[in-house]
């Protein structure tokens, strides 16, 4: 019965940093790319995202630690050398993780296309900053689709998968 006792301990002080750790937007798992670097980026992006030909999905991290995951359809625009996500997205979980300050992550998976395509590889996924400059903000609304004013500059875009 010691033994068992004395095991079960061990085996507890092996669990306990895994306790310690939280939930992100982008995961240690998400470090590697399935389908290789290729993926959409730049213009050929934005317009496939714009055609709303595709999935769409919006992630944070909720107050508690875990992950949240909303499927939103979103817009994109290009300022300058920048893009943008246009998010519309009513008040819910992923606006009070917005608001709590939480890293975003959008990602979209366009429409597979050809015979035999069964699962989309083409896409993108897209660390977000939230835009709070009002001349900034204010030059988006001129070119954008009308809508919210909630802005997010895409700060980096990797391969779907």
């Amino acid at each position: 019965m010691k033994k068992l006792v004395v095991l079960v301990l061990v085996l507890c002080l092996f669990a306990l940093p895994a306790l310690g750790e939280t939930a992100d937007v982008v995961s240690s798992a998400s470090v590697a790319d399935f389908y290789g670097a290729a993926g959409m980026t730049g213009d050929d992006l934005m317009n496939s995202i714009n055609a709303y030909n595709g999935f769409f999905a919006i992630a944070s991290v909720n107050p508690d630690g875990t992950p949240n995951v909303g499927f939103y359809i979103y817009s994109m625009v290009k300022l300058e050398d920048a893009y943008y996500l246009q998010l519309g997205l009513a008040p819910n979980q992923t606006t009070v993780n917005i608001d709590n300050g939480s890293s975003l992550m959008a990602i979209y998976a366009a429409r597979p296309e050809g015979e035999g395509a069964t699962y989309a590889t083409a896409g993108a996924r897209m660390n977000l900053e939230k835009v709070t400059d009002a001349d900034v903000i204010a030059a988006l609304k001129e070119i954008a689709p009308q809508g919210t004013e909630m802005f997010y500059l895409v700060t980096s875009v990797r391969p779907l998968g």
